[in-house]
């Protein structure tokens, strides 16, 4: 595994804290709407078609949302522990892959890979933050509450939007309710992995966690050793005893032979 520098770590918490810029491009598309925009009416997709003046730039963002998404998750991997860590590259490579359809083929150019780039992204980066709470857990087990209560945000809502349940958010609330949680949760981690690191933390539970693993390294060689000795005095044992019993000076029907040789 890459070792943890901190160029390495301000970058890759640098891309996931401008993961933010979502938002701020969401609010100016918005904006430059003809007519009214309800968030939760309208989807946010609406904002990269032909009907949205700011189309260009939405799409733009999603793009640039795919790139910051994926290449914090690679720069960061190193700081991760458990085997969630393994997850996360794929389940948040997966979201960015998504986001990354979504702005190349707007919903009303080709609707189909569109559709299949949004369930990606939402289903990627809900499951995604799911592994990253367990994974930033071990640093900061309150980054890993906030992030899985997140996660189980955008669950529901993937899981509500998708099969049309949009009663009370609305079409366009409910996917953001899947959709919001992921920038939200990846800038949180970053400022707070960088924060750590920064302080000394990450160090801390790294040379932690390398003591734990030469402990139980330790006691498994000395379970290893005890095993052996056991069955070494065992092999031995039995192989006296064999010599014993065919021990050719021993008669088993001598009535004075001493108890041991008696058969």
């Amino acid at each position: 595994m890459a070792a943890v520098t901190p160029n390495r770590l301000r970058w890759g918490a640098l891309l996931w804290v401008l993961t933010l810029q979502f938002f701020v491009v969401e609010a100016v598309a918005q904006a430059r709407w003809t007519g009214p925009y309800s968030r939760a009416d309208e989807v946010i997709s609406a904002l990269g078609t032909a009907d949205s003046p700011a189309r260009q730039l939405m799409n733009a963002s999603f793009v640039v949302q795919a790139a910051l998404i994926l290449g914090g998750a690679l720069l960061l991997l190193p700081v991760l522990r458990g085997a969630a860590a393994r997850a996360v590259p794929a389940l948040l490579g997966a979201a960015a892959l998504g986001v990354l359809l979504v702005g190349v083929f707007p919903t009303d150019g080709n609707g189909t890979v569109h559709a299949v780039g949004a369930v990606l992204h939402l289903a990627g980066g809900a499951l995604g933050l799911i592994a990253l709470a367990y994974a930033v857990r071990p640093i900061s087990e309150s980054l890993g509450t906030v992030v899985v209560l997140l996660g189980i945000v955008a669950t529901a809502g993937t899981v509500f939007f998708l099969t049309g349940v949009t009663r009370y958010l609305g079409e366009g609330g409910m996917e953001r309710a899947a959709a919001y949680p992921l920038p939200i949760a990846l800038a949180l981690s970053g400022a707070v992995l960088w924060w750590l690191g920064r302080g000394g933390d990450l160090a801390a539970v790294e040379s932690s966690r390398r003591a734990e693993r030469e402990c139980e390294r330790a006691r498994l060689a000395e379970q290893a050793r005890a095993r052996d000795a056991a069955l070494e005095s065992a092999v031995g044992g039995d192989r006296r005893t064999g010599a014993d019993d065919e021990d050719p000076g021993t008669d088993p029907e001598d009535p004075w032979a001493p108890p041991r040789q008696r058969g």
